[in-house]
């Protein structure tokens, strides 16, 4: 079999944050009463006149600046084509001429996809075809929602730079966060803030010319477009094997069967028949647009991810962690945005890896609560483990109460009956442990590490996890040692 190589260029709909619609005065909200939030302009009836968003049109800068795009003069064009959830039956976007033009978006693993264009559009409404699988030639009827029509969208068109289905998850799960981080966007793929449309093709590895690509559209899941992607390389891989020849379409992904399906043949520009709005003058974004758009933008994630990778450089990496886990809890903590607490953590005297392991597990499992906390309270806490006042177990214990209602970690603590065991009664605890469990002593004499945790459980349950686990284990290993 022929070797071949996947290429995959992604576009991605961003529904922006704003309070209204991008051309007139209804309102941008999800959820709510179908064809409750329209008027004249949003359903283009005659006479009615488009008016531009300022708002939107600061975030669609905002977006462009965090990508490394070139702003530049832009004007809004006529894209022409029926559907029944676009009343006026053409969509307001633009064509030739986009407001953030090149770019590019580093990915968590240092590799970089070329960003063609970002540009401004209206959302269409939505269709919900009723009966059967929910598809239009299945349905006994369909009903139309026109609340999302004109719903301000900036569409992010990326370079044909992704060549795996695995990576294609990586650049949208990325992109997502940097839209989110910039305040544009609420980046929820379930409730439709972001959509993504995958263009696949598959050639000859080492060929310089591309294969013919299709289209998979309306993606609303990382799951699902990493399905599709990889369903659509294999499928056309297979028919190039067979001696066919790939048809260049538009499918859907039925997240059911696993299966792309033929929509219909793929459009070209001239399809469209785009031609300049004639409603809405050029957009030249002044000097007070672009610094305001670049105001908004604060330290995106790769370059938050970069500035914890060096806090933690601060301090020795524990062997158990050595891994890779680490480069894992630092996508985690950034994602959550609970980065600005384990550097406060730090900054008052915390241990920099184990502020990390408690924001990105403990801290993690409720990020709202987690954002609320007292840095210098975090710290406070962490201090107390990493002293061997409290447990990993107690620690943890405390921090669930210190999320909930706040408060003082050393009271906490005490609350909840942790205080510290004294040197004497441990080492009391320990040789009783020892006494009552000779085979299993003398394995672990003998080497047999994985004892060493039979032994340590022992401790802990007879002390009800008041004894802190490394001093138990050291205790242990100078016993074994004599």
């Amino acid at each position: 079999m022929t070797e071949y190589e996947t290429v995959v260029g992604l576009e991605v709909h961003c529904e922006l944050a704003t309070a209204t619609k991008l051309f007139c005065g209804c309102r941008n909200a999800f959820g709510e009463a179908p064809n409750t939030n329209i008027c004249p302009v949003c359903l283009g009836l005659p006479g009615s006149l488009p008016v531009i968003n300022r708002r939107a049109v600061e975030l669609a800068l905002r977006i462009g600046t965090a990508l490394n795009c070139t702003a530049q003069r832009s004007i809004f064009h006529r894209k022409n084509y029926f559907y029944p959830d676009m009343p006026k039956d053409y969509q307001i976007s633009q064509y030739d001429e986009p407001i953030n033009l090149g770019g590019f978006l580093e990915l968590v693993d240092g590799s970089r996809v070329g960003i063609e264009r970002a540009h401004m559009e209206e959302d269409t409404g939505k269709t919900t075809h009723v009966g059967g699988g929910g598809r239009i030639r299945e349905a006994g009827y369909s009903l139309v929602d026109y609340n999302r029509a004109g719903v301000p969208l900036v569409e992010i068109v990326s370079r044909p730079d992704i060549s795996s289905a695995a990576q294609a998850r990586a650049y949208v799960d990325e992109l997502r966060s940097i839209l989110v981080a910039t305040g544009a966007s609420d980046g929820r793929m379930e409730e439709g803030s972001l959509r993504v449309d995958a263009n696949v093709s598959v050639r000859p590895a080492g060929a310089a010319e591309y294969g013919t690509r299709c289209e998979v559209k309306n993606l609303n899941s990382l799951r699902s477009l990493e399905r599709a992607i990889g369903y659509e390389v294999a499928r056309q891989i297979a028919l190039l094997e067979s001696g066919e020849r790939v048809a260049q379409e538009t499918r859907h992904w039925d997240e059911g069967d696993g299966r792309t399906h033929a929509l219909r043949s793929k459009e070209e520009a001239n399809d469209y028949r785009y031609f300049p709005e004639p409603d809405l003058a050029p957009l030249v974004p002044d000097a007070r647009l672009l610094a305001a758009a670049a105001e908004g933008v604060g330290p995106m994630p790769a370059e938050r991810r970069r500035r914890l990778s060096e806090l933690l450089k601060a301090g020795p990496e524990p062997a158990e962690r050595r891994d890779g886990s680490t480069t894992d809890q630092v996508v985690t903590v950034v994602d959550l945005g609970l980065d600005e607490l384990v550097h406060g953590a730090v900054t008052a005297g915390a241990d920099p890896h184990l502020s990390l392991a408690r924001a990105a597990n403990e801290a993690a499992a409720n990020p709202d609560a987690a954002k609320l906390l007292d840095p210098i309270a975090f710290a406070a806490l962490l201090k107390m483990e990493s002293s061997g006042q409290l447990s990993a177990t107690q620690s943890k214990e405390v921090l669930a109460e210190l999320m909930t209602h706040g408060g003082d970690p050393a009271r906490i603590a005490a609350s909840l009956g942790y205080e510290q065991m004294d040197t004497a009664a441990l080492d009391s605890m320990v040789d009783d442990v020892i006494a009552s469990n000779p085979e299993e002593w003398q394995r672990y004499r003998a080497g047999e590490e994985k004892v060493a945790q039979f032994l340590l459980g022992k401790v802990m349950r007879a002390t009800k996890g008041r004894a802190n686990g490394k001093l138990v284990a050291a205790a242990f290993a100078a016993r074994r040692s004599v």
